[in-house]
């Protein structure tokens, strides 16, 4: 159950970091596929007229061939056929549950990706998929609960006849090729059907040695785009270069030295299983992040005027105005979380308030139009489609198309995210939980808010405290998973970023279980 990690399984695949024990070893892994083996079968039971078919994909981590048998064994001995793709991306494995193409035995029945996102190379996961979209929590609790029974009945003999049982039913297909050639369709209907839409463009990708370097040779180059001086194409789960995700600085920093060095109109960089992404235009400016988020809402909403844009709650003032004032869209700023956030554009909808984009500040980024999967890949195509219809309509400039449309959005001077981590074994908790605790310091912070009178507390919330003041706005929130508060804050300058820490620090300084130390330390610099 410890595997859990919100819709996501998550585990240690690897031996070689100390105090990492393997948790996700070859036994657990074939028990939690019988488990999702068995639910679909609940699930899909009304169309098993023959056996159900289950996709497997892996990213590029070294665990990745070991799992995919294991996962393998799991679904074959529950009497499902198993099809493995190999090397592929978190957002093929969904679409493979849509595709119809009996040549390459889709639709399937529900799809397995293999991958724990950016996390280092000794972790591993899952990430399950049926035609309605990925797995939510309490289907992941189910199938961990079953997979703990199912665990308890392994035998060393019931072991070695699930391996020889599932080389006999694994069949094997290169998806990928199809999932490809479907975004290469995109760019060119929305340029008007034109062979090579991108011809002279020049862009460089980042892969980061995961998943995503397919992008280069097999969506831009039949597009006509150059693509020297992409790098890190080869997949490596060590990831000897740099972590492969656009949050992270070192990342961010290659892809914009690779444009810069290469004098490349675009570049684009992925998280490892493709499911995340980021752009740099050719200047070196970063669209990651809130300007990601500008990007993608000029985008859909030229498509979809007035049309709601969910995102995840760190994202900033300045974006909702831009939104809001510059675009004629609506910003509704909900929870961290992707899941939560997609599930909240879903629901919108359901009620009548046209949503077409949920999009996080991570890159997880979801379409209506897209079936609402969280695609990088498919994003960076939106971003595509722009400059091939600026092409085709006769507008020059490379990247600046992309730049102009997020000209106007006010952008903080200082923007930090601080962890203020709870010590659950410190006396302060008085042997309560440490979510209890949080919520203890965000009353009391809100009380403080409403006492202040430079603070404003946010008229909409609807995760941990927010409020505005000093030119700026701060969030305490409580994580998802671990007992930490993350504090993020946004001003125009440092001095008015620290006036928004103090009043942080001032109202939490009397519980003694909250270190601190990372607020303390931005107070005091």
């Amino acid at each position: 159950m410890k595997l859990q990690n919100g819709s996501d399984i998550r585990g240690v695949a690897v031996d070689g970091v100390e105090g990492e024990p393997v948790t996700l070893t070859e036994p657990v892994t074939e028990a939690i596929a019988a488990a999702f083996s068995a639910w679909l079968l609940e699930m899909k039971r009304a169309d098993a007229s023959k056996p159900l078919r289950v996709s497997v994909g892996h990213d590029s981590r070294i665990s990745a061939q070991v799992l995919q048998d294991a996962v393998s064994q799991g679904i074959a001995v529950a009497g499902l056929d198993v099809v493995q793709y190999g090397l592929a991306s978190t957002p093929a494995m969904f679409n493979s549950t849509l595709t119809e193409d009996e040549a390459f035995l889709c639709p399937v029945d529900g799809a397995i990706m293999i991958t724990a996102s950016h996390l280092p190379y000794n972790r591993n996961g899952f990430k399950f998929f049926t035609n309605a979209g990925g797995l939510g929590k309490a289907d992941i609790k189910i199938i961990l609960e079953r997979a703990a029974d199912i665990y308890k009945s392994f035998t060393d003999q019931g072991l070695m006849k699930s391996k020889q049982k599932a080389s006999e039913s694994i069949k094997r297909v290169d998806y990928m090729t199809v999932y490809t050639s479907d975004l290469v369709k995109a760019v060119r209907k929305a340029a008007e059907n034109i062979e090579k839409p991108l011809e002279g463009f020049h862009i460089v990708v980042d892969a980061g040695n995961g998943a995503g370097g397919f992008f280069a040779e097999k969506v831009l180059q039949p597009l006509g785009a150059i693509t020297s001086g992409s790098q890190f194409l080869e997949p490596d789960g060590m990831f000897p270069n740099h972590i492969p995700n656009p949050e992270d600085k070192t990342a961010m920093k290659a892809i914009t030295q690779a444009v810069l060095e290469n004098k490349a109109d675009l570049g684009i960089i992925f998280d490892t299983d493709v499911d995340r992404s980021a752009a740099v235009d050719s200047i070196g400016r970063e669209f990651n992040r809130n300007r990601l988020i500008a990007l993608m809402s000029a985008i859909v909403l030229e498509e979809h005027p007035g049309t709601t844009i969910v995102t995840d709650s760190v994202t900033s003032d300045g974006l909702t105005t831009f939104i809001e004032k510059k675009l004629g869209g609506k910003h509704h700023r909900f929870k961290r979380g992707y899941k939560n956030v997609i599930d909240e554009a879903v629901r919108l909808n359901s009620v009548g308030e046209e949503s077409h984009l949920a999009i996080e500040t991570s890159g997880h980024g979801a379409l209506r139009e897209n079936h609402w999967l969280d695609d990088g890949a498919y994003l960076m195509v939106k971003v595509l489609n722009k400059l091939a219809s600026a092409r085709a309509s006769g507008i020059a400039g490379g990247s600046k198309v992309l730049t102009d449309l997020v000209e106007g959005l006010q952008e903080p001077g200082v923007a930090v995210e601080l962890r203020l981590k709870i010590d659950q074994n410190h006396p302060d908790l008085k042997g309560g939980s440490f979510r209890e605790y949080g919520e203890a310091v965000l009353q009391l912070l809100e009380n403080h808010i409403e006492s202040d009178p430079k603070l404003q507390k946010a008229p909409v919330n609807y995760e941990g405290v927010r409020a505005s003041g000093f030119d700026g706005w701060f969030l305490l929130r409580l994580s998802l998973h671990d007992p930490v508060l993350p504090l993020n804050i946004e001003a125009a300058s440092h001095e008015d970023a620290v006036k928004l820490g103090l009043a942080v620090s001032s109202a939490v300084k009397e519980f003694h279980a909250l270190d601190t130390s990372a607020l303390d330390k931005f107070i005091q610099t």
